[in-house]
């Protein structure tokens, strides 16, 4: 990165910290298509494995402490939930259903998939989507299906590491290569990966640029 690469984005994660710092408030949960608010802004969806971490790294990008409840019990978000950030409104965050093992009826699991799938597939305004895989464990097969199914739908998406300091620096080392390897050959994913831990604020200023990027204000 040359001097003035590093001076833009510096700059950037200035206006980004500034924006997340003002209004972010919950607009609404939508559990069918029909719920869901007009496409009026851009929107940065956010996917990941029941339990990686998802509502933990929404309220560290957010500098809230509870605008997305963490759960211990997987699979708690049954919802698209949508966060509006900016006053006026500039772009919105929206909270996928947790996929992998969520502890949940066939059918209801199967309701979410067709939601999520349809949404990804159909919604206009989706700029980005963040796919978040724990660094613990490194892609599984349920994230690498995420992947495909938005390399298929031609939805651009950053992979985001999440727990990044639940692990050894070695071991993060080891995942990091590995997962940059693999996401290589999606054609819809963004090469770099981000690699965060929302309890000790890591990679979280470059993510909240990285979203002001996708978002284009």
């Amino acid at each position: 990165m040359t001097e003035e690469e590093a001076a833009e984005l510096a700059k950037l994660e200035r206006r980004a910290n500034k924006l997340f710092s003002g209004r972010v408030d919950f607009l609404l949960s939508a559990p069918q298509l029909k719920f869901l608010p007009e496409p009026t802004v851009p929107e940065i969806a956010f996917a990941g494995r029941s339990n990686v971490g998802k509502s933990s790294l929404l309220n560290a990008l957010t500098g809230r402490k509870s605008i997305a409840r963490a759960s211990v019990t997987p699979g708690r978000t049954q919802e698209l939930n949508f966060f509006e950030v900016g006053d006026p409104t500039l772009f919105r965050l929206v909270d996928m259903p947790g996929y992998g093992f969520a502890k949940a009826p066939i059918k209801v699991v199967d309701k979410w998939k067709s939601l999520v799938k349809t949404y990804l597939r159909g919604r206009q305004v989706l700029v980005r989507n963040l796919v978040l895989v724990d660094s613990r464990h490194g892609l599984k097969d349920v994230d690498r299906d995420m992947m495909k199914m938005l390399d298929e739908a031609a939805v651009g998406y950053r992979v985001v590491l999440t727990k990044a300091d639940k692990i050894k620096a070695s071991e993060l080392e080891k995942t990091i290569a590995a997962v940059e390897a693999e996401t290589k050959k999606h054609i819809a994913a963004y090469p770099k990966l981000h690699v965060t831990s929302a309890e000790k604020g890591m990679g979280i200023a470059e993510l909240r640029a990285a979203v002001l990027s996708d978002v284009g204000v």
